[in-house]
């Protein structure tokens, strides 16, 4: 059953890091079967409780699964096995065209808002005690929220998107729930639900965002919880329209205990209006990150929510960090208050370079997508073919298995940093590509 690995350990703690240990080293494979309980408490001569309570601990960290007479196995993507690993090595003098980064072009100036936020905290230290958020920072916002139709609701602080998802997740379910998630989505969020000891239930997606009748399913199947992303979709570029948000209001609203989960990570790099889905149900958080229009190392995002879900959101975060460092706070409310980004200008610069590559395959005969965002999302008939070929050429993508769960194959090319120049010849060495590879694994 587990080949030539033998799980060790007498207490809980030391055999489930004996199983965490194989799969980490790969001894243990993904879908691979456990012993039944009661079998390795024999052969390790302790309790079945104790197997019982190693076997708890590693499906709440995500490492196995379990589905009742069916047993416990590895899970198919183990939290210890992310998918950030799953790239391909750049060699020197290919074009990087797979990292998913802004254009630092495009990214403000940070220094003058840290200076002047260091100096507000020379006259105003922030001590043990005092508000986890910047008054301004709240008050503004709030107003970007009020402007976009985001119902009103108490606010919060946290270290990025990932970090206040985490937080909503873990303020509402437990082990074992299953999550609906866009797929492809993003990469890391994939890790994150089954690292907290989640399901996942893929949603499919298209241009207009997640699809109704495949969240439906997935409510009527049991899921607990659905994340949506509001625009600059993480690889598609899906952007939520106003007529799929009313279909998706109206299938949330016959699950009304559904917990619903907005990441607006996209705000300030995009010129699609936003269509909020907030409200729909009774537990809800709407979360807002400044990473991608300024700067991926200010780990910052505002959230809003129900009322109880932000005080769990709050209370967590007291009993852990406290706070998101208010210096970093204040420096964000400068950029935002001396109009530092030019945000027309930065979402028109990230459309023109979609559109040029969008258009280019399109006269190829090739089908992309990218609606809003930093990316472009290309279906392809042999993805590990596509990829190396792809690289042979000097260009490296994102394999798309890095955000898949059971959608199609395809490859993701991030163009934030793509010149009129390289359209041509990128979308010709798409073009060839695309077609049927003999080539079965990366390079």
């Amino acid at each position: 059953m587990l080949g030539g690995y033998r799980i060790e350990g007498r207490r809980a703690a030391e055999i489930a890091a004996s199983v965490e240990r194989a799969v980490g080293a790969g001894e243990l494979e993904p879908g691979q079967l456990l012993p039944p309980m009661r079998e390795l408490a024999t052969d390790l001569g302790v309790n079945p409780n104790t197997v019982a309570a190693a076997y708890r601990t590693l499906r709440e960290r995500g490492v196995i699964e379990t589905a009742g007479r069916r047993g416990s196995r590895v899970r198919p993507k183990p939290a210890t096995t992310g998918r950030d690993h799953i790239r391909v090595d750049v060699p020197e003098g290919v074009r990087d065209v797979s990292d998913g980064n802004p254009d630092p072009a495009l990214l403000p100036s940070l220094a003058g808002a840290f200076a002047a936020a260091a100096e507000q905290g020379d006259r105003e230290p922030v001590l043990y005690g005092n508000a986890p958020v910047e008054p301004e920072l709240a008050r503004r916002a709030r107003g970007g929220m009020d402007a976009d139709g985001v119902p009103d609701g108490p606010l919060a602080v946290a270290s990025g998107s990932l970090d206040a998802i985490e937080r909503v997740l873990t303020a509402h379910l437990k082990p074992g729930d299953t999550v609906a998630v866009e797929d492809p989505g993003w990469g890391s969020l994939l890790d994150l639900v089954p690292a907290l000891g989640l399901r996942t239930a893929p949603v499919g997606v298209d241009d207009e965002g997640p699809l109704p009748d495949d969240v439906r399913r997935a409510l009527d199947a049991g899921a607990r919880a659905l994340i949506v992303t509001d625009r600059a979709q993480n690889p598609t570029g899906a952007a939520v329209s106003a007529t799929r948000a009313r279909a998706l209001r109206s299938v949330l609203g016959a699950h009304p205990e559904t917990l619903l989960i907005e990441d607006d990570h996209g705000h300030g790099i995009v010129d699609q209006p936003l269509h909020p889905l907030a409200r729909a149900t009774r537990s809800w958080a709407f979360v807002r990150s400044v990473a991608k229009a300024y700067g991926p190392d200010l780990r910052l995002a505002v959230l809003t929510g129900d009322a109880v879900t932000l005080d769990r959101v709050r209370g967590r975060q007291r009993l852990g960090p406290g706070w998101v460092s208010r210096l970093v706070q204040r420096a964000v409310v400068r950029l935002w208050a001396d109009g530092t980004l030019d945000t027309p200008a930065v979402a028109d610069a990230y459309r023109g370079r979609r559109d040029l590559l969008i258009g280019a395959l399109a006269e190829r005969g090739v089908e992309a997508h990218g609606r809003s965002g930093l990316n472009v999302w290309i279906p392809v008939p042999d993805e590990t073919g596509a990829v190396a070929r792809l690289l042979h050429a000097g260009w490296a993508v994102a394999p798309g298995a890095r955000f898949r769960m059971s959608a199609p194959p395809g490859i993701r090319i991030t163009v934030s940093t793509l010149t009129p120049d390289e359209v041509a010849p990128l979308s010709d060495a798409i073009t060839s590509a695309v077609g049927p590879s003999p080539v079965r694994s990366y390079v």
